[in-house]
C-alpha cells in the first residue's frame, strides 16, 4: 500500500511538471505573437524573433532577435531595451548572455573566402568582418591589428555601406596579391593603380553568412571559442579577450 502511495505521488508529481512547462511553452508562444508586428520592424530587416524564456530574475522574460536581447513582462505588453545588471555581483547579465546566443561554430566560418595574415607564430586566431568603407575598420588595422602580435587573422570582406564598398572588394580580391592590395587601402589609402582583372569573388557567400550570424556591422570579430565583439577594440581590450579564450 505504501508504494502505491508513492506510485501514485511520483505520477502526481510529474503530471503537474509536465502541466507546468506545457503553460511555460504557451505563454512563450502567446509573448512572442504579441510583440512580433511590434519588435521585429525596429530591429530592421531579418530581426526574427528567434526565442521567448523567463529569466530567473525580476520576472522578465528575454527575448533573442536579430542577435540582440530585449526584455518584457509575462504578457508581452511592455518592451524594455537596456542592459541588466547584478547589483551584488556587478555582473552584466545581459552581455554573458548575448555571448552564449551570438556563439558560434568557428571552425564552419569559410576560411578560403577570406584574406589571410599571420603575424609572429600565428597561434592566436581572429576572424573579422569588414567594409572598405568603414572607418572603424580602418582605424582598427591601423592600431590594434598593427600593434598585436602571434596572431592569425582571417579578414571577410562584407560589403555593406555602399555599392562603392562591393567594387572596392572586387578590385582587391581580384588583385594579383590580395592581401597587400587590402593593406594598402585599409592602411594607406591606396587601391591597386590599374584596375584588376575580373574574377569570381566570393561576397554573396560571405553575405550569405553575416545574414547567418546576425552581422549587420562592422567591424566583427570572431574568436576561436566561438565568441565575439561587435566594434573596433583597443590593443588592451584585445589581449584581454584573447586570455580568456581557450
Amino acid at each position: 500500500m505504501l508504494k502505491t502511495k508513492f506510485t501514485l505521488l511520483a505520477l502526481a508529481c510529474a503530471v503537474v511538471s509536465c502541466t507546468a512547462a506545457e503553460n511555460s511553452a504557451d505563454n512563450n508562444q502567446k509573448i512572442e505573437a504579441n510583440l512580433k508586428k511590434v519588435l521585429e520592424p525596429r530591429l530592421g530587416d531579418g530581426a526574427k524573433i528567434v526565442s521567448v524564456k523567463a529569466t530567473p530574475y525580476a520576472g522578465l522574460y528575454e527575448v533573442v532577435a536579430g542577435g540582440n536581447i530585449v526584455y518584457t513582462d509575462k504578457n508581452g505588453e511592455y518592451l524594455i531595451f537596456g542592459q541588466v545588471f547584478n547589483t551584488r555581483t556587478t555582473q552584466n547579465l545581459t552581455k554573458e548572455r548575448l555571448e552564449v546566443v551570438n556563439k558560434i561554430k568557428f571552425n564552419d566560418l569559410p576560411f578560403e573566402n577570406a584574406l589571410k595574415m599571420v603575424k609572429g607564430d600565428g597561434k592566436r586566431v581572429l576572424a573579422i568582418f569588414e567594409d572598405p568603407n568603414c572607418g572603424y575598420c580602418k582605424h582598427f588595422r591601423q592600431t590594434t591589428l598593427k600593434e598585436i602580435d602571434n596572431v592569425t587573422v582571417y579578414t571577410f570582406m562584407l560589403n555593406i555601406l555602399s555599392e562603392d564598398s562591393l567594387a572596392k572588394s572586387n578590385q582587391i580580391w581580384c588583385s594579383a596579391d590580395r592581401n597587400k592590395a587590402w593593406d594598402e587601402w585599409m592602411l594607406n589609402g591606396k587601391m591597386p593603380a590599374t584596375p584588376s582583372p575580373q574574377c569570381e569573388t566570393p561576397h554573396a557567400k560571405v553575405s550569405a553568412v553575416a545574414q547567418k550570424y546576425g552581422i549587420n556591422a562592422t567591424p566583427a570579430i570572431f574568436f576561436a571559442d566561438g565568441t565575439r565583439i561587435s566594434g573596433a577594440v583597443d590593443l588592451r581590450g584585445l589581449e584581454a579577450k584573447l586570455k580568456t579564450v581557450k
